[in-house]
């Protein structure tokens, strides 16, 4: 296309030169070359490229050199890279033009010398870039001279480094890494001597003697740097102080970017290769860098650090990371913890994450991870205990890795870590002890590791790996060693250098536990062979679990009492049980081998966990592992006489089986009231298998605790401890592991500095709190009473008598009084505390009993997922509305709500709206038409909407459920669910009362429509006609009724909605017969000309709203009816819609409007055209001239709206003022301020004159009169 526009444009005699004249589309390319979008930029320079070479014309070649050097110092930034891209771009496409002439041209066009200083900034960016087009272009190694002049044109630029900063010294860098040894030596070796020579002065010129002798070592050797430095090498012990300063200028020119100097890297790899390293960190770095303040200088430090990890040998590995950057590295991450403060510790997780996954050498990577677990801050490590770089460790490495954290937790060595402390902790450990020793922080941070280990799935770890630290776990968690060591057990080889104290094995137990949820969703290894196969979580390769297998390295420990000793021992009842329950998982194992289930899976989980659980709280598990072994034996029993009996004795076995379901349920809720998200899952699974079996007893059970009436009776799953150590806080957080770690990290680092002021701070407010309450409370009479009795017992009280005598108690007595005083108050404060304790309780109560309830909605969530379609689940309808409506009123607290939510959400989305329900309730129609009756008048009842929209819901299920499904539903696979097969029949209603359920749901209908304040909405009747059309059949009558007696406005647009939903469904159509519909249509005709008869004025906003909503059922009305050509009169509603323009102001467009033109249409009445007229231009310009110099048009005006107009409006002073309107304009701000004066005396000038009364005035002119007569009003007070 363009070419093209070059032929025709050429073949024109009369413009034969120029090229503006020539091709316009040639000339857009520079155009878009300035434009900010980078795509728009790439395809010009595109674009030109192939125009160039397509039409190979000299002038044009010419211009674009031309046009592409000027814009190398575009005003706009964006657009000199595109220029500077392009030229780089067009040189390399044509070769034949020589580099020299381009570098000639811009030093002719940006010359800083003549170029104005207002341009000077342009001008240098211009031969900036112009270099760098030159460089782009690839071309600069065949012309040596190029180069050299490149080179002396960036050390000019140089000197501005306001302007460019160092991308001149970074471009000669970038020229050096490209050009050959040889162009060096001869060319350019002698001009940036000078640079060269200067390498110290800057961090820009040492890069360059750096690139220079990493590129050509040939041309600067010893000798040559001898002659340039004066030293034949750059790191020596000369050259440190000079070189510190050069990197304490770079760490300070990055202070912003936040990234590493490339200088620093370089010196770096320079000492390496000189073998100088040990030198340049330990002086230039170590000591250098550090004698500042914290701030670039360390970061700098921290980041070369981390940068040399893949550099260096494993020797220079364990210096570097056992010297003191490392000590200051730590303390910065402790010092950093506070809010507001920047943190590198993200970097150098990014470092050595970097090194892991790039390093293969298992020697090196456990180097790594052990110098920085070593780095501690009294005992406690500054990496976090879910450190996730060892994911990428080699599987020999987290070997190695595993051997020394057991080693360490084992035999601390606190000569091996880097332990410092920052200031603020040692001048606060002076003279006070630790609150935890160094040896307990660092178990804690040990058994956390090891858990998060095992926990990261991401760890390339075995099974052996996994079992020996959960073994390690458990066996310091419950037992110990005694003096004889066995080669069975290999925990009881390593001995204790310190023995473990109490808090150490509460660590050890919540970590085990935690270990046990982490392996029970641990998916199997990557060298299992059930590849192909399902993959199932919590089991080993050969598809034991893990909770198993600990279960038996228990028991081996339990059968080594010579060498084994546990803490808490088993009685004779209890080590009964745990044997029991030995024999009842191999029981179900051995039935398992015959036909695998998830039933059977599910009990053994059960039965291992509180098997294991027995470690922990014995007493607490012994009777529920009675209950649960019992129980089982009861199922199996009942199972095997199943087989062998007929189908005649079904009933009595039917009597016994809820006996077993029932107590099954009990465990599940005593075990749910642990604080364990192990056990809450497994009671989760366990309950689903056992679902088929559940019996209204055993859901009663399950429901009674949910129930808000009992909750005061409900004491016997929640035990609420009062130990001033282990509160319910501390068991609340057993259950996350990461949590506890990260809830510890911050009580380490973060408040580390501010305990102690904490801590006095906490006191001094309960204090306070106290005496407010003693002073603001109501006194209490009975201490009153005492105190008086204190008082005249030592005649200290004034009475009547005696209260003018001056007479002072002596020492001794008031010695005594102080005594009773003291004993008197400090009694009264025990009991202050004790009702605060009592309150305490009862909220932590509060708080744990929700918390049970909400893991019991569990179990109601599985039953109503697994027993959708049984009886059972109608009883659930009730007690779930009873939780949602007390749960709106109750507290607003978090807890609270999300109980709420949860229960709403089983009864809104699992229950009413599943698609399978039950559809055997045939011999339960009375209770469930009850029922329908007793969900109808509460939801009539209730105050809240959102409440009440759960009722009708319920309804509406109970409504479903007696429907039931067709008769002939036997071939469910032509339909998709079962509800949809009862839409091929509207008539079908099953087993519903329908002349009962249409009378309540009309006398709903009636109370929405004539109450004013009514719970129910429109909404919910609209999802009853849909569902269930029959019924909406019935209602219709009551529905048009209302669209002209609702007892608002709002209720008759509501019917008019009720009654369009219903005309336009299909199935209602089916229901009515041509005349019922007929009918229908001429009730509802003249019921809307009723209503838009009452209309008189359509201002209000509720008013309008009906009318929409009237005129759309109008419309469907009015279109059915001609549509089917039904003998309905509508010459009234016609009548009617026509008077309403004379009642109603139309706008040209809008709801109202277009809806009342659609319907009108149906009656062959078009909407006017407004036909547009042009304003009279004489008449505005012979109003023009009235206007008055100086004021503005009544449109430009300001409106002051809420500001009473306080002068009169005068009719005669229109002439009389108007000379003094052309001084108006030097006044303006005085007259403002006068009349922000004025409103204080004005009530006495609206009083005296009785023109006031008219606030506004329909010609402009009075607006003039009022401002004329305020400036009188003014000059009269003057």
């Amino acid at each position: 296309m363009s070419v093209e526009m070059v032929e025709v444009r050429s073949a024109e005699p009369l413009r034969p030169a120029g090229i503006l004249q020539q091709n316009r589309v040639f000339l857009d390319f520079f155009w878009d070359l300035a434009k900010p979008d980078q795509e728009v930029r790439l395809k010009a320079v595109e674009n030109l490229i192939q125009y160039l070479k397509t039409e190979n014309k000299a002038d044009e070649l010419e211009y674009t050199f031309k046009r592409l050097v000027d814009g190398l110092a575009h005003t706009r930034e964006t657009a000199r890279p595109g220029f500077s891209l392009a030229l780089g771009q067009v040189l390399s496409a044509f070769e034949d033009v020589s580099l020299q002439s381009i570098l000639n041209r811009i030093n002719e066009k940006h010359n800083l010398q003549a170029v104005k200083k207002k341009l000077a900034r342009n001008a240098m960016f211009g031969n900036l870039f112009g270099v760098l087009a030159l460089h782009q272009s690839g071309r600069l190694v065949k012309e040596p001279q190029v180069v050299l002049g490149c080179v002396q044109l960036l050390q000019t630029l140089t000197q501005h480094k306001q302007h460019l900063k160092d991308l001149p010294s970074k471009t000669m860098t970038d020229i050096l890494t490209e050009i050959p040894e040889e162009v060096f030596e001869e060319v350019l070796l002698g001009a940036l001597q000078a640079d060269l020579a200067s390498a110290f002065r800057t961090p820009e010129q040492l890069q360059l003697l750096l690139v220079a002798l990493q590129r050509f070592p040939q041309a600067l050797k010893p000798k040559k740097l001898k002659k340039l430095l004066g030293s034949s090498t750059i790191i020596n012990a000369d050259n440190i102080p000079k070189l510190v300063e050069v990197l304490k200028m770079a760490a300070r020119s990055v202070k912003k970017e936040l990234v590493l100097p490339s200088v620093a890297v370089d010196l770096l790899k320079l000492s390496l290769k000189e073998d100088s390293f040990q030198l340049f960190w330990n002086k230039a770095i170590t000591e250098g860098m550090f004698k500042e303040p914290s701030g670039p200088t360390h970061y700098l430090s921290f980041r070369l650090l981390g940068s040399a990890l893949p550099l260096l040998s494993l020797s220079q590995l364990k210096e570097v990371l056992s010297g003191e950057v490392m000590m200051h590295y730590g303390e910065h991450v402790v010092s950093a913890q506070k809010p507001d403060r920047f943190k590198l510790a993200p970097e150098m997780d990014a470092y050595v994450s970097d090194f892991l996954q790039g390093c293969r050498d298992p020697d090196k990577q456990l180097a790594v991870v052990v110098s920085f677990s070593s780095l501690t801050n009294n005992g406690y490590p500054v990496v976090p205990s879910v450190w996730r770089v060892v994911q990428h460790l080699e599987p020999s490495a987290l070997q190695s890795y595993v051997k020394w954290l057991k080693g360490m937790f084992l035999q601390p060595q606190t000569d091996q870590l880097l332990d410092f402390s920052t200031r603020k902790q040692k001048d606060k450990q002076e003279g006070k002890e630790q609150k935890e020793s160094p040896i307990f922080r660092l178990r804690k941070w040990i058994v956390s590791r090891l858990a998060s280990i095992i926990d990261n799935h991401q760890v390339k770890k075995q099974e052996d790996l996994s079992m020996d630290v959960a073994r390690f776990v458990f066996f310091h968690a419950f037992f110990s060693t005694k003096k004889a060591a066995t080669s069975d057990i290999a925990e009881t080889s390593g001995k204790l250098s310190v023995p473990l104290d109490d808090k150490t094995r509460g660590v050890l137990v919540n970590s085990f536990f935690g270990l046990l949820m982490s392996m029970h969703h641990m998916p199997p290894s990557d060298d299992s062979t059930a590849v192909s196969q399902k993959r199932s979580l919590g089991v080993t390769s050969d598809g034991t679990m893990w909770i198993y297998h600990l279960v038996q390295y228990a028991q081996l420990l339990l059968g080594h009492p010579k060498h084994v000793q546990s803490i808490q021992p088993f009685s004779a009842e209890q080590k009964q049980a745990w044997d029991g329950m030995l024999v009842s998982v191999a029981n179900l194992k051995k039935k398992a081998k015959k036909g695998a289930t998830a039933e059977s899976g599910a009990f053994q989980q059960l039965f291992l966990l509180v098997g294991m659980h027995l470690f922990k709280a014995p007493d607490e598990l012994l009777d529920i592992m009675k209950d649960l072994q019992s129980c089982m034996d009861k199922a199996q029993e009942k199972k095997a006489k199943k087989k062998k009996k007929q189908q005649a004795t079904e009933q009595q076995e039917e009597e016994e089986e809820p006996e077993w379901v029932e107590v099954m349920v009990d465990i599940l809720l005593s075990l749910l009231s642990q604080q364990s998200r192990h056990i809450r899952q497994v009671c989760r699974t366990v309950f689903s298998s056992i679902c088929p079996h559940v019996t209204a007893a055993a859901l009663t059970a399950i429901l009674d605790v949910l129930d808000p009436d009992k909750e005061d009776e409900e004491d016997g799953a929640v035990v609420v401890t009062d130990d001033g150590d282990k509160t319910q806080k501390k068991n609340l957080k057993d259950d996350d592991d990461e949590e506890q770690d990260e809830d510890m990290e911050d009580d380490e680092f973060d408040k580390s500095d501010n305990d102690s002021g904490e801590e006095e701070a906490m006191e001094e407010n309960e204090e306070e709190e106290e005496d407010e309450e003693m002073e603001e409370g109501e006194v209490d009479q009975n201490f009153r009473l005492e105190l008086m009795k204190v008082l005249q017992q030592q005649n200290a009280l004034a009475t009547e008598e005696n209260a003018s005598s001056d007479e002072d108690l002596d020492d001794e007595a008031m010695m005594k009084l102080d005594k009773s005083l003291s004993a008197l108050f400090s009694e009264q404060k025990k009991k202050v505390q004790a009702k605060k304790d009592e309150k305490t309780k009862l909220q932590k109560e509060r708080v744990l009993v929700r918390d049970f309830k909400i893991k019991v909605l569990d179990l109601v969530e599985v039953f109503v997922a697994r027993q959708a379609g049984s009886p059972l689940i109608l009883g659930l309808v009730e007690p779930l509305l009873n939780i949602i409506d007390r749960g709106m009123s109750s507290g607003s607290d978090q807890q609270e709500q999300d109980f709420l939510r949860r229960a709403a959400d089983i009864f809104r989305n699992h229950l009413c709206r599943s698609k399978v329900y039950c559809r055997t309730a045939g011999d339960r129609q009375g209770e469930l038409h009850d029922l329908l009756d007793k969900l109808m008048s509460k939801a009539q009842k209730l105050s809240d909407s959102s409440v009440c929209l759960y009722y009708f819901s319920a309804s509406l299920y109970v409504v479903k459920v007696l429907r039931g499904a067709l008769p002939a539903e036997t071939k469910e696979e032509l339909t998709a669910d079962g509800a949809a097969a009862a839409v091929n029949d509207p008539k079908f209603m099953g087993n519903v009362d329908v002349d009962r359920v249409s009378r309540l749901f009309r006398e709903a209908l009636i109370s929405f429509m004539s109450r004013r304040k009514s719970p129910l909405t429109s909404q919910m009747f609209s999802d009853l006609f849909t569902r269930f059309p029959v019924l909406c059949v019935n209602l219709l009558d009551t529905a048009v009724q209302h669209i002209t007696s609702g007892v608002r406005e709002h209720q008759q647009g509501q019917a008019c909605v009720l009654v369009l939903r219903a005309m336009q469904s299909r199935d209602v159509q089916q229901l009515l017969s041509s005349d019922e519909w007929t009918q229908l249509c001429e009730k509802v005709s003249k019921q809307l000309g009723l209503s838009l008869g009452q209309v008189d004025q359509a201002e209000s906003k509720v008013v309008k709203e009906k009318m929409v909503k009237t005129l759309e059922l109008c419309q469907f009305v009015v279109k059915n009816i001609h549509q089917q050509k039904l003998s309905v009169d509508l010459e009234p509603l016609k009548e009617v819609l026509q008077s309403l323009t004379s009642h109603v102001t139309f706008k040209k467009t809008g709801k109202l409007e277009d809806t009342y033109w659609a319907v009108m249409k149906h009656f062959g009445v078009m909407k006017p055209k407004v036909e547009k007229t042009k304003p009279d231009k004489d008449s505005e310009q012979e109003a023009a001239p009235k206007k008055k110099k100086g004021f503005l048009p009544e449109t430009k005006k300001r409106i002051k709206r809420n500001k009473p107009v306080l002068e009169p409006a005068a009719d005669k002073s229109a002439s009389t003022n108007k000379p003094g309107e052309q001084k108006g304009h030097p006044k303006k701000k005085q007259d403002k301020k006068t009349k922000q004066k004025r409103p204080a005396n004005g009530a006495a000038a609206s009083q005296s004159n009785p023109a006031k009364k008219s606030k506004t005035q329909p010609d402009s002119k009075a607006g003039k009169k009022k401002k004329k007569k305020a400036k009188q009003k003014k000059g009269g007070e003057q």
